[in-house]
């Protein structure tokens, strides 16, 4: 007969058997003892850069619902899951302070190309455009439109509607937007060019107060770009002066990023001494080669404004192309009034003089017209030149350059992407690493396949934060990740006003990023932009895993961010 097993040798063979498992603390209920799986996921054994330190260190993650409850040493048997994350790095989800996808998210709210390199919120409503208000002259042509080429009905008119639609399809990532100024111009007085009437100055500042109680974070302008570029500088000052009342952020695509770069640069440094306005650069450039050495006095005006007290901060995506409307290249005046009135221009051979001679001055600036690439068309007749250069398309044409650019243009209805060659790869890197500059895509949530995966678009959509981290920071060292870690994180949470994200520590919503420093890149090129980079194994938002072992699981748990919620 056995002899019976004592209460002592009982309770040492249950402590033997949960430490060989990995379970101390566990197994048995004693006093310091706990069973209990307080946490719903635990990120083990990774390298944390939690957005604040200067050095990365060993540790886990724990998170309860949507937030972080702990970072430290945490024992497994706390979590209802745990994630091994061993060689890998973790660190806070990737801010996009610089996107432009609003009705994507409509079209698939899955996010692809954005929450599979990182993002976990992006900020919208870039360069004087956002999908609201809706002016009463464009309603019915941007309603045919959508449905067109997304099959989407317009129904909303203002930024209430547009976020209620996003709200109700759901969102893998959070969505924040700013207010378009050109948007808000057109509503209010139309697409001319000329000053406000003292009435219409006060309904845009209006408009401009009720759109931020409402939920965004700041005003956008696109001041290369028609109605935008028709503001005065003394227009955007007094504009800007409702937004820094309610601290927002008045971010800027410049009247210039080539030949008037500095004369740009002093107009922006103007409006926030004026208005007092916090400004967001976007995608600070050096553009076209007879500018390129003007790099050193633009960083230099920068750092003196900022030495002064203006509140200024800028972003940059990691590539030397930009990417916008083909009409770019044609000249402001032509573009007054409509889309209908702009392509009349077109049309009209008593302007064609006029037009042309403006379009040879923009092949100065960039050499040749092999510099420009058609990236994206809506009718299938002329999808065969997606991918070609302007002088690729003219040839197959037999048409000059000039010719072909106006016809694509008035059978695509000025609905015409490209990408233009025209920045240099060192000043490049000077700008991602000055510690003025964030990270920021200038792209949209794609995904390869649907209505998002057509055309070529710029392949900064798929791989600008891999590619950061992989090119930029891993093999050609231009900064320490920590540093950069923080460019991508906490310093565009605070710029914006995001209190709880950008950072893993406790309180913060669980916006986190698993990466393997040593993998991690960009797939997306100029042939072959729709490709998922590698290396980001895991992405969570809002506590709720979205990237599993780089596949996305379907789950939308992102939040619209309004302003006045400091989410």
């Amino acid at each position: 007969m056995k002899k019976p097993i004592t209460r002592r040798d009982f309770l040492r063979k249950t402590s033997q058997i949960t430490a060989a498992a990995g379970l101390s603390g566990c197994g048995i209920l004693l006093k310091g003892c706990t069973s209990k799986k307080d946490l719903d996921v635990i990120i083990k054994n990774g390298l944390i850069y939690d957005g604040i330190h200067d050095e990365p260190f060993p540790g886990d993650v724990g998170i309860q619902g949507e937030f972080v409850k702990e970072v430290g040493k945490i024992s497994a048997s706390q979590g209802k899951q745990v994630i091994d994350a061993k060689n890998l790095s973790v660190c806070p989800g990737f801010i996009d302070p610089h996107n432009h996808t609003d009705v994507e998210l409509l079209v698939n709210p899955k996010a692809e190309s954005c929450v599979r390199q990182g993002i976990t919120t992006l900020i919208s409503g870039n360069c004087g455009s956002s999908p609201f208000p809706v002016a009463d002259e464009v309603f019915e042509k941007t309603k045919e439109n959508l449905k067109e080429q997304y099959d989407i009905e317009l129904d909303w008119r203002d930024i209430r509607g547009f976020l209620s639609r996003i709200e109700e399809k759901g969102t893998a990532l959070n969505y924040s937007t700013l207010l378009g100024h050109g948007d808000l111009r057109g509503a209010v007085m139309g697409y001319d060019d000329r000053p406000p009437k003292p009435e219409e100055l006060k309904k845009m500042k209006s408009m401009i107060e009720k759109n931020m109680k409402n939920g965004a974070l700041g005003l956008s302008t696109g001041l290369e770009y028609a109605p935008g570029s028709y503001a005065s500088p003394q227009e955007i000052a007094e504009l800007c002066r409702v937004v820094a009342r309610f601290k927002g952020v008045y971010a800027t695509h410049m009247r210039s990023e080539g030949d008037e770069l500095l004369k740009a640069l002093d107009e922006t440094i103007g409006v926030s001494q004026k208005s007092g306005v916090s400004v967001q650069i976007s995608h600070l450039k050096v553009a076209y080669p007879r500018n390129w050495d003007k790099i050193d006095a633009a960083l230099s005006k920068i750092e003196n404004a900022h030495r002064e007290g203006v509140n200024l901060y800028c972003d940059r995506y990691p590539y030397t192309a930009g990417s916008t409307g083909l009409s770019f290249y044609f000249p402001l005046w032509a573009k007054q009034g409509t889309t209908d009135e702009f392509l009349a221009r077109l049309k009209d051979p008593t302007l064609e003089s006029k037009l042309r001679a403006h379009v040879a001055e923009q092949r100065k600036k960039l050499g040749s017209w092999d510099k420009v690439v058609i990236s994206s068309v809506v009718s299938e007749k002329n999808k065969k030149f997606e991918g070609k250069s302007v002088l690729q398309g003219a040839k197959e044409t037999d048409k000059d350059p000039y010719e072909f650019m106006r016809d694509l243009l008035i059978e695509e209805e000025n609905r015409v992407g490209m990408v233009t060659f025209m920045m240099k790869e060192k000043n490049l890197k000077r700008i991602l690493a000055h510690p003025l500059v964030g990270v920021g895509t200038d792209g949209t949530a794609l995904a390869p396949y649907g209505l998002l995966g057509e055309g070529k678009p710029h392949p900064r959509s798929y791989g600008t934060f891999p590619r950061v981290l992989g090119q930029y920071v891993r093999e050609e060292k231009i900064l320490p990740l920590p540093e950069m870690i923080k460019k991508m994180t906490s310093r565009a949470a605070q710029k914006f006003g995001f209190e709880k994200r950008g950072r893993l520590k406790k309180g913060c919503f669980a916006d986190v990023v698993a990466f393997d420093e040593k993998r991690v890149r960009d797939k997306a090129i100029w042939t072959h932009p729709h490709q998922y980079p590698e290396g980001i194994e895991y992405v969570m938002v809002n506590g709720q895993m979205v990237v599993e072992r780089e596949k996305h699981r379907g789950k939308l748990p992102g939040r619209v961010l309004r302003k006045q919620e400091k989410g």
